[in-house]
């Protein structure tokens, strides 16, 4: 009797878990995400929004709450104090993220924690009360120290009653070493549940779990077991990670999930490329066990495969129709929300939720060498409505796109025998140069491009594989490229440097444009691509418009904070658009924002539509208020100043960026809400804001009006050698909501005691 209860028992048993199987494989089937339950991927704010703000701060807290997903959970890494207090802290050394050395010079101390001598200021060498004094800062020293000194260390407890989070994720990173010292980290967990949600408890040590399992309810918290390096020993087994990673059996033994680098899913090569993924999603789901990624900050090193845009890597990793994980680990909560609310699932052919030019900078110049056949062949691809040609002259008269009139900082020209060709005109630089005009286009189709690297200085480099791909074309290469495609509105020819090449090259570059675009076929009127002409010089778009009827766009090169309703009116008379600098929308002042200016809205009211550049992806081209995302940028330029277009040397990202799910909805989320400029500034440090390098100007009719172009002047011929210049330079290849809610997070002051 006793064995067929069991058998009975066991056959519904079976019969159970196939229909709870089944279920879940329903689930799975309808829902859009790949993850072991099918929701969507947690967002996980690791020390709140500690990419802008310090690390476990109250002010990080409340902002990652305030601009996060729904469901987003705080990371606090627990640490204990001597009293047995436990704080949200990012490391067992105080010393690393805080300024504890300024108050206790005195009280350092080594250990050895995980069997490694560490010298440093100990949480368990200090009570709350000694803490009361001690203030955070920034744990990564290439972030702003501007908010460094303002917020106070705080106990788990603190956090919960002042910012009231949806629930904490407590990752405990040494219990061993507290055990040595007498301190339990079990009970404090234990004790600390009774009156704060704790969803999840991670820790990298296997004896932990062995110690706290069975000690929560039914209803407790997610265990989830935290893997290191791959190399590095596991301090309670003695195993490597590498070797328990291979045992997941094992882990689901003690967890319900893991917690993995993201080398361990998408690995990268020696050159910082990925690698194709490995199969650890699949292997550890099918073990039952879910998976969650840390190292997402926006402000690190990222694959090239990414083009510096931290939303393509946090969509590589739920949205790359393999797998999802299950959660993404995030300095930057606001970014990760976003991929996964806005960006997932959307194809490239979705449709379109706002409209505004995507104009290219150069091709896709963010990712090959500007103005050859591959950046524009990418800049097509990624969705621009828009490509551009910056034109230049040959010696022989042939019109060809390239960035600069100087070939020195486009190709590797400096490095080949036609480096002689070096020559000083001062009209164009103070320093010499080997122009394009000292060049047949046989000679320039010699050259090899190179891309350009804007912030090697913070060594960045773009694309290293293909920094010298592609070829250079002629105006009618790219012209015919352009009328080939289904998907362009648009081309944008740059004029530059007119005057001087007809009076000292006998070169009329007007008329070679208006002849190339006749010979290609894109004559007035008769054309499905819009043509625009670009000029820094109104003489030179008086002179188009007296030529033809393509539509006219001026650049306004210089940093302005206002235009004369004069200086408009002569604009209207020659120009259909109006091209201005970022800064001339959004002043910019050491790295912060520092208001709007109304040049944008004083244009849009004669009718001139306004064109902004220039858009990058690298973080370290943006202001602090844009969390170091592209995408935030882009944003809070087309919905909280307006403007018609971008001009971007990666349209990828600006072309994605029209088609998210959240800018149809009725209620904007704060994710995908604008900044408000000047918003960071009245909360800074006391550290001054140094002053802008110079006023900007007011823009009047005086810096329109232009003399009519001169003739053209035959250049008298020479056969006098150019003399090489010490001069010539390298190539530049490898060597309406608006986020004030702000007020609210920074009420939570340094003022306050624990």
């Amino acid at each position: 009797m006793l064995l067929l209860r069991f058998s009975t028992v066991l056959f519904y048993s079976v019969v159970l878990i196939q229909l709870f199987a089944s279920q879940i494989d329903a689930q799975r089937s309808t829902s859009p995400w790949q993850t072991l339950s099918g929701d969507a991927p947690l967002v996980i704010a690791r020390g709140g929004f500690s990419g802008l703000l310090p690390d476990s701060s109250l002010a990080a807290y409340s902002f990652a709450i305030s601009t996060s997903v729904d469901g987003a959970v705080m990371w606090c890494d627990v640490q204990l104090t001597k009293d047995g207090a436990g704080i949200c802290f990012p490391n067992l050394n105080l010393g690393n993220a805080s300024n504890i050395q300024e108050f206790y010079p005195n009280r350092q101390k080594s250990y050895a924690v995980n069997g490694i001598p560490t010298q440093g200021w100990f949480t368990i060498d200090f009570s709350l009360r000694d803490l009361s004094n001690v203030y955070l800062t920034r744990g990564i020293s290439s972030r702003s120290e501007k908010f460094d000194g303002q917020f106070a260390i705080s106990t788990i407890q603190n956090v919960d009653t002042l910012t009231k989070p949806g629930g904490f994720w407590l990752n405990v990173q040494h219990d061993a070493f507290y055990s040595q010292h007498n301190l339990n980290m079990s009970n404090f967990l234990l004790s600390v549940s009774r009156t704060v949600t704790i969803k999840f408890i991670s820790s990298p040590e296997v004896n932990f779990f062995r110690k706290i399992t069975g000690r929560f309810g039914r209803n407790g918290p997610i265990f989830v077991f935290q893997f290191l390096r791959k190399e590095e020993l596991e301090p309670t087994t003695n195993q490597t990670y590498g070797s328990i990673l291979s045992n997941l059996t094992f882990v689901k033994t003690f967890a319900s999930g893991i917690l993995v680098p993201k080398s361990y899913i998408l690995p990268l090569n020696d050159k910082q490329y990925l690698l194709p993924h490995t199969s650890l999603v699949q292997d550890a789901h099918k073990a039952g066990l879910e998976v969650y990624v840390s190292g997402f900050a926006n402000d690190v090193d990222i694959a090239y495969n990414y083009s510096f845009d931290p939303v393509s890597e946090y969509l590589s990793f739920v949205d790359n129709g393999d797998f999802s994980v299950d959660g993404l680990l995030s300095d930057f909560p606001i970014t990760a929300s976003a991929s996964v609310d806005c960006f997932s699932h959307i194809g490239r052919n979705a449709k379109k939720q706002v409209d505004f030019l995507v104009i290219s900078k150069n091709g896709a110049s963010g990712d090959y060498p500007g103005c050859t056949n591959l950046a524009y062949e990418k800049a097509i691809k990624d969705g621009a409505d828009v490509i551009d040609c910056s034109v230049q002259m040959s010696s022989d008269g042939i019109p060809f796109c390239l960035s600069s009139i100087d070939l020195g900082s486009t190709t590797t020209i400096a490095q080949t025998p036609l480096r002689n060709r070096s020559t000083p005109v001062p009209e164009i630089s103070s320093v010499g140069g080997i122009y394009t005009f000292s060049l047949t286009w046989a000679e320039i189709q010699s050259l090899t491009p190179a891309i350009s690297n804007p912030f090697r200085n913070f060594l960045f480099s773009r694309n290293p594989n293909e920094r010298n791909s592609g070829k250079l074309m002629s105006l009618s290469e790219f012209l015919n490229l352009a009328k080939n495609s289904t998907s362009l509105s648009g081309v944008l020819i740059s004029v530059e440097n007119a005057v001087y090449l007809r009076e000292k090259q006998g070169l009329d570059v007007v008329k070679k444009v208006l002849d190339t675009l006749t010979e290609a076929g894109y004559n007035s009127g008769t054309s499905t691509t819009k043509v625009m002409i670009q000029s820094t010089n109104s003489s030179v778009l008086v002179d188009f418009k007296k030529r033809s009827q393509y539509e006219t766009v001026y650049k306004i090169e210089e940093i302005i904070s206002d235009i004369r309703d004069s200086a408009i009116e002569d604009i209207k008379k020659f120009a259909n658009a109006v091209v201005i600098g970022k800064y001339s929308v959004f002043p910019f002042n050491d790295g912060f924002l520092s208001g709007q200016t109304k040049v944008v809205e004083r244009l849009q009211k004669y009718q001139l539509p306004v064109y902004v550049e220039l858009f990058r992806n690298e973080f370290v081209s943006q202001a602090y208020d844009f969390f170091a995302d592209a995408t935030v940028e882009i944003n809070t330029f087309i919905f909280g100043a307006g403007i018609n277009g971008t001009i971007t040397e990666f349209p990828f990202t600006a072309a994605r960026y029209k088609r998210n799910h959240c800018l149809v909805r009725n209620e904007t989320p704060l994710y995908m809400s604008p900044v408000q400029p000047g918003g960071l500034l009245p909360f800074v440090n006391s550290q001054p804001i140094a002053p802008a390098e110079a006023p900007s100007m007011v823009f009047t009719d005086d810096d329109v009006t232009e003399p009519p172009l001169p003739p053209v002047i035959a250049k008298s011929p020479t056969s006098t050698p150019v003399t090489p210049s010490t001069n010539a330079q390298a190539p530049s290849g490898q060597t309406r909501l608006t986020l004030s809610f702000l007020l609210f997070v920074f009420c939570l002051s340094s003022t306050y005691v624990m």
